[in-house]
């Protein structure tokens, strides 16, 4: 049974993510494009804007791809910084079956 789909991948992301991150960030995502993804995001404890961005823009060209990007898991200081900057991810996160 070969089937086409997409594998699913899995992307644990640093504890701190700041302006040095957001490039190789950016690499890490560009080298999963084409397969459905999941950011684990439990145990980031600083995240700046610009990594924040970089998930978003991510998350566009997955939406673009058709495929899937969700976040299992985020941390408290993930959530709050999201929170205060104004970028709403309760979309992307996975549901509960």
């Amino acid at each position: 049974m070969a089937t086409k789909k997409a594998a699913q991948k899995s992307l644990s992301l640093a504890p701190v993510l700041d302006l040095n991150e957001a490039n190789v960030l950016h690499g890490k995502l560009m080298a999963l494009r084409g397969n459905n993804l999941v950011i684990d995001a439990s145990a980031v404890e600083r995240v700046g804007a610009l990594c924040v961005q970089v998930l978003m823009a991510g998350a566009k060209s997955w939406e673009e791809d058709k495929q899937s990007f969700t976040f299992a898991k985020v941390s408290d200081a993930f959530t709050k910084t999201t929170q205060l900057i104004g970028v709403n991810i309760d979309h992307l996160m996975a549901q509960e079956i």
